[in-house]
């Protein structure tokens, strides 16, 4: 038996994941058990659990891996500061002491965090080279070209690459400062949301504003290549040399200053936001073409932040040369992890590799799961009222619930590795009901009303109610496409004239909480054989009323991880206006729970900080 755990850790989303004789045995990000959104220091947490999950302990492994070479990141960060010097002196300082430890000592940390056990090799492979493993050796190819785009590893922003039975090979880099995902996090940055977290609020935000700002971009910003390759016009941006993505050059030329966080949206940002993207797109087609063109293979695999934009990611497929596309489901920095673990297993240890019809990734079903006496001992000292029902009773009533409108937080098996919650730590609700999208994202998720929120849909009606191929599958949640027209509804002239966030106030379609302001969804497939009770669900709520598909949206309020533990969902339950609670077998009303005071509300969502 060969025994291999990958880490990521000490810049975004840090996680660990363990590979016992090529199959993947779990992963999970340290923000789950910590609490701490994004949480980026040493993955001990996510660690124990990898190990409790094969009876391991870290004397046991095999290899130990890390997915980037730290010494050529520190580098990278050196060199930078030593560019632009004496400007960045302040970030500079600030990033000394935190990289000597970090970056510089990584091995003497790793093997502290492994209790001193561990005495073996630790490989390093590069930044990219994991996301791209992440990418190619759990899809169902013999042979893909492989797309990574993110902000930045060591030096490289994005690569092109060919995976080829149990061997990856990098062709072609882009080079920091030159970065699509650090443009976008600029951008990011300049509508007035959080680096690093806020992308995805941009992304949602785009459809609501024209873009007209794509001509700007594309002639003072970037120069970009038909190849997709770019260079960046640094002297409008920042990160180089300071504690901010984009400065007073980038205001002056769209013509005000970055938006505050949290303030009202004006058209203007909402403009900037569709005109971002839609750059972001042009470019990631232009990437994906050249990709085809080098490489001569009908599939594509994607992985890097930039692989989480499922608005291009929707492109890509419908308008791309490639016959198929698989997306890593943790494409960010967490799935560095499970990419540096895939590639010893495959490319340093020389294993054969057989891939799967569908994929290796086992639903992303990865992280913790609970037996029926965890689950009753935390709810019983929590003093939660709950009753446990078989699976037939427990469909049935939660089917009838969501049709009567209530709102149900979902938590069933193995948490999910990766940003999405898929079925097994969601909360859910009726996407034909006009007020649930606000009803969830005021009263639930406390965050932006602007949100969009997607569909879980039963893969054998995705094509009834999504421009959506039969056979095509969408497992992880990242692919947005329209909603089919026959699912539309007419809108008046008067509704059709409504600008900016008040979009949102209009059914168009059968299905309008799962409808975004351009008709879209970012569309979840379910299958009974990777998820049975969810698709059991699915299935109840279909024949009762029609309608295949549930709203689908991650088990968490704004700034808190995804729950993990069934204490973790109580608490949310309670702090939230849900109205059932559903922890595998066991059924919870809220109306019968004991009483929970405003205060204890207050403190619970003072702990999660806005992002």
């Amino acid at each position: 038996m060969t025994s291999i755990l990958g880490i990521s850790a000490y810049y975004h989303d840090s996680a660990a994941a363990l590979i016992v004789d090529g199959n993947i045995v779990a992963a999970a990000q340290e923000e789950r058990f910590t609490r701490k959104k994004h949480d980026a220091g040493f993955p001990s947490h996510a660690i124990s659990f990898c190990l409790k999950q094969a009876d391991l302990l870290p004397k046991d492994l095999d290899y130990v891996g890390f997915y980037e070479k730290p010494l050529v990141k520190f580098e990278r960060l050196l060199e930078t500061y030593l560019s632009v010097a004496p400007r960045g002196f302040r970030s500079f300082v600030e990033f000394i002491p935190s990289s000597l430890r970090t970056k510089l000592q990584l091995p003497k940390e790793i093997r502290k965090g492994l209790d001193g056990q561990f005495k073996k090799r630790i490989i390093f492979t590069e930044h990219h080279q994991s996301h791209a493993a992440s990418a190619f050796f759990p899809s169902p190819f013999d042979e893909a070209a492989i797309l990574t785009v993110d902000g930045t590893g060591e030096w490289t922003t994005a690569s092109l690459g060919i995976g080829k039975d149990n061997n990856i090979q990098i062709l072609k880099e882009l080079k920091f400062p030159h970065s699509l995902g650090m443009l976008y996090s600029a951008f990011t940055h300049y509508c007035g949301f959080r680096v690093n977290s806020g992308e995805y609020k941009l992304m949602g935000l785009a459809p609501y504003g024209e873009p007209r700002f794509v001509d700007t971009i594309l002639e003072h910003l970037i120069d970009l290549k038909p190849d997709g390759s770019l260079k960046l016009q640094m002297s409008f941006f920042d990160y180089c040399h300071g504690l901010q993505m984009t400065n007073k050059r980038f205001d002056a030329l769209f013509g005000r200053p970055a938006r505050m966080p949290e303030s009202e949206f004006s058209q203007h940002y909402m403009d900037v936001a569709a005109s971002i993207q839609k750059v972001t797109e042009i470019i990631l087609l232009r990437m994906a073409e050249c990709a085809h063109s080098v490489t001569g293979c009908n599939n594509l695999c994607l992985a890097g932040g930039v692989a989480l934009n499922c608005v291009a990611n929707g492109r890509i497929i419908r308008e791309g040369p490639f016959e198929n596309v698989w997306i890593q489901p943790a494409a960010g920095d967490a799935g560095g992890a499970l990419g540096v673990a895939l590639f010893t297993w495959y490319q340093l240890l020389n294993n054969d590799r057989v891939p799967s019809a569908t994929d290796l990734q086992n639903g992303s079903y990865l992280g913790p799961a609970f037996v029926a006496n965890q689950i009753e001992t935390s709810l019983s000292e929590a003093g939660a009222k709950f009753k446990k029902l078989n699976d037939d009773e427990l469909i049935n009533s939660v089917a009838k619930r969501i049709e009567q409108g209530d709102v149900v937080g979902w938590m069933q098996g193995n948490m999910e590795f990766g940003p999405r919650a898929l079925g097994n730590r969601s909360i859910l609700g009726d996407p034909r009901n006009r007020e649930m999208q606000t009803k969830m994202n005021l009263k639930i998720k406390f965050r932006e009303s602007f949100r969009p929120f997607a569909p879980a849909v039963l893969q054998e009606h995705a094509s009834d109610y999504f421009s959506w191929p039969e056979q095509l599958e969408s497992p992880y949640m990242l692919v947005v496409t329209d909603v089919a027209e026959s699912k539309l509804v007419e809108l008046s002239q008067e509704q059709q004239d409504v600008a900016g966030v008040d979009k949102r106030h209009i059914a168009r379609s059968v299905i309008p909480a799962v409808t975004h302001v351009d008709n879209s969804a970012r569309l979840q497939t379910v299958h009974q054989e990777t998820n049975p009770k969810f698709h059991a669900l699915l299935t109840r709520f279909f024949e009762t009323t029609g309608c295949p598909l549930l709203v689908n949206t991650s088990f968490n309020v704004r700034g808190e991880p995804i729950v993990c533990t069934p204490a973790d969902a109580y608490h949310c339950f309670m702090a939230t206006h849900m109205d059932v609670l559903v922890i595998d077998d066991y059924l919870l009303i809220k109306d019968e729970q004991p009483d929970q005071s405003s205060a204890d509300l207050d403190s619970y969502l003072g702990a999660f900080p806005l992002d």
